[in-house]
């Protein structure tokens, strides 16, 4: 299998994005598309946050990383088929081949900001070694309102053409930054906590998904009230780069019968045919069952 494969098998086509959000993504870095996700798989998924939360609790996440000031949770697909739902997703899927290629999940991480928590620092998620060289599309689906009040991403439309700033050590990898140019010296602000010229405070409905490219200069914002503001942080990479999350180490029997081959495809958990060579050594006690 290969992507435009799996991708039929979802229901994308070349018409599943429109002209008008390709150039969105190429010029500004994101879009966003209202009601994706339906008022009775929104209420799902957000029980099922709750329950696994509830479960637990100051561990959420650990699988990638703890959040102080944050209620997070990771290796979803693994804990609950109500996600699902969220692999299915056209214009994501469309959105992730069209910047990158040949596509896998990278991550998927649930995420809730506490209140008086959530400012950070202007970042990309991503290094690039090259003008258009994009390594991870992030969707942002959004579990409750995103709104001014509640912590919204802060993004600088059309910055995945600069220089990448302030790259996450644990995503670097063996890149090595080039020297920044004087126009991007120039870009690159004294506090990266403050407002930036240009800057869009994205605000967008429950059931909705933003989708980034994640080079673009963004941050989150502190949310000054108390009400939910729980999303998914659904993330695709190229095949060739590595996973956040190697779902493989992590694979139940449950996700793999419940997948059907484009999922598993997408995932990177198909079982091998015989005589091929695996991209990942089989794990003691993990991995496939036929």
């Amino acid at each position: 299998m290969y992507t435009k494969e799996a991708l039929r098998a979802l229901g994308v086509t070349p018409a599943t994005l429109t002209d008008g959000q390709k150039r969105q993504l190429d010029e500004q870095g994101f879009f966003t598309v209202e009601n994706v996700l339906s008022v009775e798989e929104l209420a799902g998924m957000r029980a099922e946050f709750e329950r696994l939360h509830e479960a637990e609790q100051g561990q959420g996440g650990h699988e990638v990383h703890v959040e102080p000031g944050a209620r997070r949770l990771s290796n979803i697909f693994n804990k609950t088929a109500a996600f699902d739902r969220c692999l299915e997703i056209p214009e994501v899927l469309a959105a992730a081949a069209y910047l990158l290629g040949e596509i896998k999940v990278h991550g998927a991480n649930l995420r809730d900001p506490v209140q008086g928590h959530g400012q950070q620092d202007l970042h990309v998620d991503v290094p690039k070694s090259f003008a258009d060289d994009w390594w991870v599309v992030n969707a942002m689906l959004m579990l409750d309102d995103m709104t001014l009040a509640n912590g919204p991403t802060r993004v600088i439309p059309g910055s995945h053409h600069w220089a990448p700033i302030n790259v996450p050590y644990v995503n670097q990898g063996d890149w090595e930054p080039e020297p920044l140019s004087a126009a991007d010296q120039a870009r690159v602000p004294a506090d990266l906590g403050a407002a930036y010229p240009g800057e869009v405070l994205v605000t967008a409905p429950a059931g909705a998904a933003i989708i980034c490219n994640s080079s673009m200069w963004h941050s989150g914002t502190v949310k000054h009230d108390d009400s939910h503001r729980r999303m998914l942080h659904l993330t695709y990479t190229r095949r060739d780069l590595p996973q956040q999350l190697v779902q493989l180490d992590h694979l139940t029997r449950g996700l793999y019968d419940r997948t059907s081959p484009a999922h598993r495809y997408l995932l990177e958990i198909e079982a091998p045919k015989e005589g091929e060579v695996l991209r990942h050594p089989k794990r003691e006690g993990k991995g496939w069952w036929n």
